[in-house]
């Protein structure tokens, strides 16, 4: 069974997640914090799974507190709550597990119960090289956060620092670089074809000879042309049986 802790000052809001950790999960959560030091103490001397976390909490505020947990030698799964939605970029920054905007939705904490569950639920070794990736993936646009099935992104482009993806919904983004995006990404069906260019090999839908030997990608329903650059091409003809 996780073990989890609750880190927010405001009490009805408090005693409802943890109704609903309770109505909803089999997350056992240990105790309560109104304020992020003594949140911090307890953590230093007890192990948990699990940190609900709000952001604006006295003492130390819930990004610093969640930074201290990062550094930790085994750091829990954190998910922020908020009623600042502008704090999403800063939670992608700590790679927290999930984002609850206030005021919370009870369907949407069912769904990240349930996500937090099955991400803990051990897999066996015959399994576990298959599933060693996450299944989702936190997409970003005007400020929400898209929690979005891997088979669903298309392809990726670097832009700049971060990293523009394309699903069948659109344009979103992630703050990290395309190969911090890899790292998260099963390959096969992902393959970083291009300096900036990652694509999801099942969405190919044609294969178009172009200058130098090398290819450009069409994919299905778009127009999109993605390059594949002479370094990558053996390992793509090698994937894709060339």
């Amino acid at each position: 069974m996780l073990k989890a802790i609750i880190v927010e000052d405001e009490y009805l809001a408090r005693e409802e997640l943890a109704y609903l950790v309770k109505t909803y999960s089999n997350i056992n959560v240990v105790t309560s914090f109104a304020d992020g030091l003594e949140a911090f103490k307890y953590l230093q001397q007890n192990q948990v799974d699990v940190v609900f976390l709000d952001i604006n909490i006295p003492s130390i505020d819930g990004m610093l507190l969640a930074r201290n947990i990062h550094q930790s030698a085994q750091p829990p799964l954190i998910v922020f709550t908020t009623a600042y939605k502008e704090f999403a970029v800063d939670a992608f920054e700590l790679e927290a597990f999930d984002y609850l905007l206030k005021p919370i939705n009870e369907s949407r904490v069912q769904r990240l119960l349930t996500k937090l569950e099955d991400h803990a639920t051990p897999k066996n070794p015959a399994e576990s090289s298959a599933l060693s990736k996450p299944k989702t993936i936190n997409l970003m646009h005007q400020g929400r956060i898209r929690v979005t099935g891997i088979e669903h992104i298309r392809y990726a482009v670097a832009h700049e620092k971060s990293t523009l993806v394309y699903t069948p919904d659109g344009e979103f983004s992630v703050p990290y670089t395309i190969s911090e995006l890899m790292d998260k990404l099963p390959q096969p069906p992902f393959f970083r074809c291009h300096r900036s260019y990652c694509v999801n090999l099942t969405c190919i839908e044609e294969i178009i000879p172009w200058m130098n030997s090398t290819y450009m990608l069409k994919l299905t329903k778009s127009e999109e042309k993605i390059p594949v650059s002479r370094s990558n091409l053996k390992d793509f003809r090698s994937m894709m049986n060339l």
